[in-house]
């Protein structure tokens, strides 16, 4: 019997376990993530026994100009600061993700339609046969004693020859080999650009060489893989590179290459010494007649370039005999980067006025709300149809007319794309979260900044990229195409909207109107400042936002990460009301229960005020002066607002007032408002003047769908989202 009633008594707490909880809007978000720790602490900071991996490598590597090819050899010293037991390593091989056999292609769908271009139908069923991926030659202990390994698409496991305790090292040597893409006939985020013209190639080469990922305290080793959205988790590490190419190439790479003036002409040496001493404009090292001079010869010679990068996670570099090379010096706090361009003729004159300059303007301000640029230089790298980061090297777009014309949008977006990844300096080269779990930790972070930096440095560009207003097309439109922004990158369907925009957007608006400049600015700056260098997780962020700032942001967090809800505040009602002159009972007679107060701001309702009953006071023996307070009342106008929450994103209020004098006010009701009733709210205000309309969200602060709902008294037309609603019932 004991057993029986025990039975039974747990039976209806386990029935209560399986139900699914209520979870309000303004509900803590601790249940939703991991539990602090020693590595990673409440605060957001790291925890006292945080630690990472390092991964230095001494790299040797040709490349073939003639057959497009790269072939080299790596030795890579691997550090396990963890307190684990390794007994295998895991390294990335991002290029088999252009391999014939590969699960990108196997999985991306498609349709066909008539009238296709037979580039679009071939590249979507993949009949290039580049013959691209890596052919792995050696996989060795230091000594050159063969290792066992097992390749599994983009992801190498290596057997270590005795488990790897805390402390230890272990020091690995590769051989392999790869053909280089046509970017021109696949999407890569490196490859090759050929020039039919003159005959010469522009090579971005990336994700080049096998890479370690990263082993941390929250998901072990990140092996997942790569099928070319979600990018890259990387551990930091040393970087010397020797890069042989043709003679007559310039070499652009992460690091800063320690053989200039063997390499360089004397000339060019000199202009790339006085570069570093000019912070007023660029100097051009290698001019374009050189470079059209390069094109012509085409030697057969070759050199090597030497480069040496610390403390970075990864190494890229460019390379053709068709580069103009400019360059300038930056202050940043009490380090001195050279802003640096490289582009063929095809980028001129846009290039060369613009490139470097815009390197300058983001190392500048993105150190302004990060932390200081500390690496020796920042490079932007010209290329077709792409933008693409890696340490202190980015690959990006904008070509002017072959007659070298150029309009503002195509300057605009050059611009854009320069300011973009050569923010990703900062995230995540310095900041590294892992692009493969948690896309927005770089790219919407970037993006964030990136509109700030064009905000302030380029104000004559309209720059809507990022701000709460838009991001409205997006949020009103096909749900089942939406993802919370907390989805991994790959199961994204609208990448740039949501990994991007939508994250830059909330940024923004959290900036703006949740919680001021100065607050947000200082939680911000305390983030960078502690995972610079370090691995971030959402958490890290999330809870360093609210811990540097004292601002209760879960709601914000829940609604605008967590779900696909909107933003749309409706104003339902504004009811206009004055103190009944001479009231003395309790009873209103223009407010009984049946009273229906009229909706129009041109007339007012009446209410009554009587003496406060000493009930209400309690055990206080103080009383107000009712008669002086009646009295700084009868002369006020109250407004009764009504709104609706129907999109279900919990928002801050801002109410315009526009007054019959003409004036206007601006109030601001933090979100909290919403926090006992998540769906419809009323609110009283007492006002010194007659209001003639009002307006929530006038600016279009907090990315609200519907404008149209947003005034009282409303103004006689559709609603833009009631008439978008129509049109796609109709399709």
């Amino acid at each position: 019997m004991k057993h029986c009633f025990f039975i039974l008594l747990l039976a209806p707490a386990a029935l209560m376990a399986q139900e699914p909880r209520w979870q309000g809007k303004f509900e803590q978000l601790e249940q939703m993530l991991p539990t602090p720790n020693e590595y990673r602490s409440g605060s957001g900071a790291p925890g006292p026994r945080y630690w990472q991996q390092q991964a230095d490598y001494a790299i040797t590597a040709e490349l073939d100009d003639e057959k497009q090819t790269i072939k080299g050899s790596e030795l890579i010293t691997y550090y396990n600061n963890s307190p684990d037991v390794l007994t295998y390593l895991w390294l990335q091989l991002d290029q088999n993700l252009h391999a014939q056999d590969n699960d990108t292609d196997k999985t991306n769908t498609g349709v066909l339609r008539d009238s296709s271009s037979v580039k679009a139908i071939a590249g979507q069923l993949n009949m290039w046969d580049m013959g691209a991926g890596y052919k792995i030659t050696l996989v060795a202990d230091e000594n050159g004693k063969p290792l066992p390994y097992t390749i599994n698409k983009t992801m190498m496991r290596v057997e270590l020859p005795k488990p790897m305790k805390k402390g230890e090292k272990f020091v690995l040597k590769t051989e392999w080999s790869f053909k280089i893409v046509d970017r021109s006939l696949s999407f890569s985020r490196g490859g090759y650009e050929y020039f039919p013209e003159d005959g010469n190639y522009s090579y971005t080469v990336a994700q080049w060489f096998p890479r370690l990922c990263v082993y941390d305290d929250v998901a072990g080793w990140q092996n997942k893989q790569f099928l070319g959205h979600s990018e890259f988790a990387l551990p930091f590490g040393n970087y010397k590179v020797n890069l042989t190419v043709p003679s007559d190439h310039i070499v652009a790479g992460t690091g800063m290459a320690q053989n200039l003036n063997e390499v360089l002409t004397h000339e060019q040496y000199q202009r790339f010494q006085q570069a570093q001493k000019s912070f007023d404009k660029p100097v051009i090292i290698c001019t374009q007649a050189e470079a059209e001079a390069r094109e012509k010869k085409k030697s057969k010679e070759k050199k090597t370039w030497k480069f040496t990068a610390n403390n970075v996670r990864d190494f890229a570099f460019a390379s053709s005999r068709k580069y103009i090379w400019d360059a300038m010096a930056v202050k940043v706090g009490s380090n001195t980067p050279l802003a640096m361009s490289y582009y063929p003729k095809e980028g001129n004159p846009l290039w060369e006025k613009e490139s470097t300059r815009a390197v300058k303007n983001t190392l500048e301000v993105y150190s302004k709300y990060t932390v200081d640029y500390t690496y020796p230089q920042a490079t932007s790298v010209h290329a077709a149809s792409i933008g693409m980061e890696y340490p202190m090297i980015c690959f990006n777009f904008g070509r002017p007319a072959k007659d070298g014309s150029y309009t503002k949008d195509l300057a605009r977006g050059m611009i854009g794309v320069i300011v973009h990844e050569v923010g990703h300096n900062f995230f995540p080269m310095i900041i590294n979260s892992d692009e493969r779990q948690w896309t927005w930790m770089d790219e919407g972070l970037n993006t964030f900044v990136q509109l700030l930096t064009e905000l302030e440095r380029y104000p004559d560009y309209n720059w809507e990229r990022g701000k709460p207003k838009g991001a409205v097309d997006y949020m009103k439109g096909d749900k089942t195409t939406m993802r919370p922004i907390m989805t991994g990158g790959e199961q994204v369907i609208q990448l740039g909207a949501e990994q991007y925009m939508k994250v830059a957007a909330g940024l923004y608006l959290l900036r703006q109107t949740v919680m001021g400049p100065a607050l947000f600015d200082m939680a911000f700056k305390e983030y960078a400042r502690r995972w610079a260098f370090r691995h971030p997780r959402p958490a890290d962020f999330f809870r360093t936002m609210e811990d540097a700032s004292a601002v209760d942001l879960d709601w914000f967090w829940r609604g605008w990460f967590y779900s696909t809800d909107h933003v749309d505040i409706s104003l339902d009602n504004v009811r206009w009301f004055r103190v009944k002159a001479g009231a003395k009972n309790i009873e209103n007679k223009n407010l009984t229960a049946d009273a229906k107060p009229t909706a129009d701001l041109s007339v007012p309702n009446y209410f009554s005020l009587i003496p406060t009953d000493a009930r209400f006071y309690g055990e206080f023996a103080n009383r107000i002066n009712d008669a002086e307070v009646m009295n700084k009342m009868k002369d006020k106008n109250f407004y009764e607002l009504t709104l609706t929450n129907k999109g279900g994103l919990a928002m801050p209020v801002i109410i315009q007032w526009k007054y019959k004098d003409g004036s206007v006010e601006i109030e601001k009701i933090p979100a909290e408002i919403w926090r006992n009733n998540e769906q419809k709210i009323t609110k009283v205000f007492a006002k010194d003047k007659e209001a003639a309309s009002v307006t929530i969200d006038p600016k279009e602060e907090t990315s609200d769908i519907d404008a149209a709902n947003n005034t009282f008294p409303r103004e006689k037309q559709v609603s833009k989202f009631d008439d978008f609603k129509e049109k796609q019932k109709k399709k």
